[in-house]
């Protein structure tokens, strides 16, 4: 969050997504969630348990179908494609998780598991990250280029760059996801130090904004039950 640790709603306020995505996709709508007061830590049965329930729900989905065929998906690839992106080797993040069902679902830590398994649920991309490691507030913006964003490449901390014109989620200190949902920074990602984090849920006209607002309400109430004593603020951009 921004370094003042202002007012949730006050820093969701701030949050904006340019012009210039807008036209790719007037249909985008972004779901942005705070929640404070979680307790990080690793994965536990709790959070295998619901992965373990969404992986059978999406099995039963796809009914042997390729991901890509969902319309949810489908839309996503279409959006990718819009900006550039080949999403058949950059995939949208719900479709990245729906192709490891055969393996099954990663399991990460008892924040990160909530939201993948919210995502496969509800065929939405969903992104968590940590709130305090934030510079400034989020927005969607198409890049310039120049733009650090911090990753790992064999296992060596990296700072690349996006394409110009990617669609970028970024703060004030440079990119924190790139292609739209693709793959977070290493800066913001949720770690076993994360209290507060901000969620990100994207949606577009085969999910409809009732859609999008199902996952987010989903996701406030897991974590919940998780979490007890988390609280939340939310706002729909």
């Amino acid at each position: 969050m921004s370094h003042d640790r202002g007012d949730a709603r006050d820093w969701l306020g701030q949050a904006r997504v340019d012009d210039a995505v807008r036209a790719l996709r007037p249909d985008y709508t972004a779901l942005l969630i705070i929640a404070k007061g979680l307790s990080p830590g690793p994965s536990e049965e709790a959070t295998d348990s619901l992965l373990r329930e969404v992986e059978d729900g999406a099995r039963g989905v796809l009914a042997g179908r390729e991901p890509a065929e969902l319309p949810q998906v489908a839309d996503w690839r279409a959006a990718y494609q819009a900006f550039g992106a080949k999403p058949s080797r950059t995939r949208p993040s719900v479709e990245a998780l729906l192709r490891r069902l055969d393996t099954g679902l990663p399991r990460i830590d008892r924040i990160t598991d909530v939201y993948n398994a919210i995502s496969v649920r509800h065929l939405v991309p969903a992104g968590g990250e940590d709130l305090d490691r934030y510079q400034g507030p989020t927005r969607l913006v198409r890049a310039s280029g120049d733009e650090p964003f911090g990753t790992v490449r064999e296992g060596q901390p990296e700072v690349a760059h996006p394409v110009p014109g990617e669609v970028v989620w970024r703060d004030d200190a440079g990119v924190t996801c790139r292609c739209w949902n693709w793959r977070q920074c290493t800066r913001t990602r949720v770690s076993d130090a994360t209290v507060r984090a901000l969620f990100v849920l994207d949606g577009l006209a085969a999910l409809g904004v009732p859609g999008l607002q199902a996952a987010g309400d989903d996701l406030m109430a897991t974590l919940a039950a998780l979490h007890p004593g988390a609280r939340f603020a939310a706002r729909l951009l």
